[in-house]
């Protein structure tokens, strides 16, 4: 789905110090990051500033796409807890839900998108080691969007475009990337 900004929205879609998060059409967003060797101090630093700056932005997820980074790292943020995954792969996936998603990178945009309603996402944990996280409800719908980021595939290109609206962020609550 092609996006058109309404004017009342389009002073959202700066990208600078005060909002680091990059926004569309910005091409990064359009690219498929690469895997992680090794988890290092560095990535734990870009993991660091990812949390920092998803959490100003009131969001629940973000891709390290989204912050101009072509690593294979994302944040979840469902239920009360907050999970890092370096190098993501849904190894499972079950179900169907349907539910509200907008975007970070696409401020103000909102709609419906189906997604698995349980997932098992294999990775590396901040440790570098090997883990395996089952996700449900939120968290698997938030954990898709993010992998999706990683691939350079935006939720416009998933969204039900009969249930798409504008609303400034500021009114809506704590939302998926």
């Amino acid at each position: 789905m092609k996006v058109v900004v309404p004017d009342e929205y389009k002073y959202l879609y700066v990208t600078d110090e005060d909002r680091p998060v990059v926004k569309i059409p910005n091409d990064v967003l359009l690219a498929k990051a690469e895997p992680i060797e090794r988890v290092t101090k560095r990535h734990l630093t870009i993991a660091e500033n990812m949390m920092r700056i998803m959490r100003s932005a009131r969001g629940i997820g973000l891709a390290a796409n989204q912050i101009g980074v072509l690593e294979r790292i994302i944040i979840v943020q469902a239920e009360n807890r907050t999970v890092v995954i370096f190098n993501p792969v849904i190894t499972e996936s079950s179900g169907t839900q349907v539910g509200e998603e907008g975007c970070l990178s696409i401020p103000g945009m909102y709609g419906d998108v189906e997604r698995a309603a349980n997932v098992t996402v294999d990775g590396l944990d901040r440790k570098g080691r090997e883990s395996t996280w089952d996700m449900e409800g939120i968290a698997a719908r938030v954990v898709q969007h993010e992998i999706d980021h990683l691939n350079g595939v935006l939720f416009t290109e998933k969204v039900d475009p009969a249930t798409v609206y504008w609303q400034h962020p500021s009114e809506k609550p704590e939302r998926a990337e």
